[in-house]
């Protein structure tokens, strides 16, 4: 049985391979306390600054979200109500002239009464975001123009609006339905005379 002091002796001093004393081995030092917290501190002030910026982002990006919703969330039930209105500006383009001129009271208070309806609706529309357009003469724009056919004409420039045929809608900035559009294209001169004598 050895004994323990003297074991602890041992350990004191160690020995090398070739036998020279060496210098008992020291316990790791710590790591300077303030310059640790700093680090901390610096960590911390990042992540609080990368939460905040996140939050920042995740506050507009909801808002944006609930003004988004607010002005097209009702882009369904607008594309209903525009075939309403077109059946509408349908009727009263086939009254003609002489109805609304020599028609009776009655009729007379008919038609008032569906123009009355009709600028209603238009009101009820503009009010809610949703907004009428006619391109006429406009050049064509395949994002807010539907081509239906193209024609010849003197009146307009090849490339633009030269009839239309359905007014568009807009909600907001975004096309809820594309004007229907005739487009421009160049007339024919007359045909050239091969036979030249």
């Amino acid at each position: 049985m050895t004994d323990p002091t003297a074991r602890q002796g041992e350990d004191a001093v160690a020995e090398t391979e070739n036998g020279q004393p060496t210098a008992p081995q020291a316990e790791p030092v710590a790591a300077d306390p303030l310059a640790e917290a700093k680090r901390e501190a610096a960590q911390y002030k990042d992540r609080l600054l990368r939460t905040l910026a996140e939050m920042e982002n995740l506050r507009k990006r909801t808002e944006r979200e609930v003004t988004d919703a607010r002005l097209y969330g009702i882009a369904s039930f607008a594309r209903e109500v525009l075939a309403v209105a077109d059946n509408m500006h349908r009727a009263l383009g086939a009254i003609g002239p002489e109805l609304r001129e020599q028609g009776d009271a009655q009729v007379k208070a008919l038609i008032e009464g569906v123009e009355l309806t009709e600028r209603e609706l238009m009101k009820a529309l503009e009010k809610s975001g949703v907004r009428m357009f006619s391109p006429q003469g406009e050049k064509f724009d395949p994002n807010v123009h539907q081509a239906m056919l193209e024609i010849e004409s003197t009146d307009v420039p090849p490339g633009h609006v030269a009839q239309v045929i359905q007014a568009g809608y807009m909600i907001g900035e975004r096309v809820l339905r594309p004007a229907l559009v005739a487009v421009a294209k160049a007339a024919k001169g007359p045909p050239a005379n091969d036979n030249v004598n």
